[in-house]
Parts: structure tokens; sequence; C-alpha cells
């Protein structure tokens, strides 16, 4: 490596002040003002930031604990409650929505799970193309054993609200849900 790409290494973390310029964060850069947006924005970027830190504790949790990710963990949870709501199989593209991905980040991930024994895969008797997802036994014991400390890890991230504000956050994100789904339904009218 040569010495400037050497130096640019070792201080690619380090803000850049040259000529009093901010760091490039990927961002634009924060503007304050009183815009008709400013408000919301502010709202998305906290919403962000804390998903953004409760993700980031839960995954290392995940992997420090258990030795699997987070997707993996959402993948058992999934197929788990679709069992418990009487459906026992889910199709690729059924997990792949209740996961908010997309069918090829998904398959990869099957395939660890089936080579490990957690989930199986089958195809559908109707339609040869279609597979069919479950959780096995061994799956439903590694994700029993990981639920009651994920809960406690989620808990435990929330214990600085109160029980009311944790309800009226609830109420207040479900509508924030709605009034996105109805902003998508929206622009796909044509």
């Amino acid at each position: 490596m040569t010495a400037p790409r050497a130096a640019a290494a070792r201080n690619r973390h380090k803000p850049d002040t040259r000529g009093g310029r901010a760091p490039r964060t990927g961002r634009p850069p924060a503007r304050r003002g009183n815009g008709p947006n400013d408000e919301v924005l502010r709202t998305w970027l906290r919403l962000l930031a804390c998903t953004n830190l409760v993700e980031r504790e839960v995954r290392g949790r995940l992997r420090d604990k258990f030795e699997t990710t987070l997707p993996r963990f959402d993948v058992l949870a999934q197929l788990d409650a679709a069992a418990r709501d009487s459906a026992p199989t889910l199709t690729m593209s059924q997990l792949s929505r209740r996961l908010m991905v997309t069918n090829g980040n998904l398959t990869a991930l099957i395939e660890r799970l089936v080579r490990e024994q957690l989930v199986a895969r089958e195809s559908s008797p109707a339609d040869r193309r279609t597979q069919k997802v479950r959780l096995t036994r061994a799956g439903k014991r590694a994700l029993d054993a990981m639920t009651p400390l994920h809960a406690s890890w989620i808990g435990s991230l929330f214990e600085g609200l109160s029980a009311t504000d944790r309800s009226q956050l609830h109420a207040l994100l479900g509508k924030l849900k709605q009034s996105v789904l109805d902003g998508l339904d929206g622009e796909r009218q044509p």
C-alpha cells in the first residue's frame, strides 16, 4: 500500500476538517428552519435512529448468545407464528411478504436453514414450482431457546418508557403505518 493510501485508510473514520467542511455522512446537511416538512423529516430521522439502535443491539446479542443472525431469527419466528395461526407451511412468497424482503434475499437463507435442519422445504402438490417452508422440531427448539431472551432484550431497551408512553407510541406508530399505506395506495392509483 502506498503512503498516501495508508494514511487515507488510517484516517477514513476521522472527520475531514480541511477547509472547514463538514464530514460526509451520506445524508444531506441538516437545515434548521420552519419549513412545512422539517418536523416530519426530524421525526423520520428519529424513527430511523431508534430502529437502527435497537436492531444493532439485538443483532449483536443474537450473535453473541446464540451464534445466529437477526434474519435467521426472523424466519424462524415467522414460521412459528404461521403455525400458531393454523398455517403449518408458508410459500416462499408468503414468507418474503411477512419479512418484507424479496424472494431472492430469502432463498439463500432458507437453503442454509434447510441444511441445518431448522426448516424443511417441499414442493407444493398443486404446483411443483411453488416451494413451501415449515419449521422443524429442531427449529422450534432453537426458536424457543431464543424467544424469552429476545423479548427481555427488547423490554430492557424500552424500559425508559412508561406503560402509558409505550401504549401511546404503539397507537401513534399504528396511525403512521396506516398513513404510509394509504399514501402508497394513492400513489399507485392512475
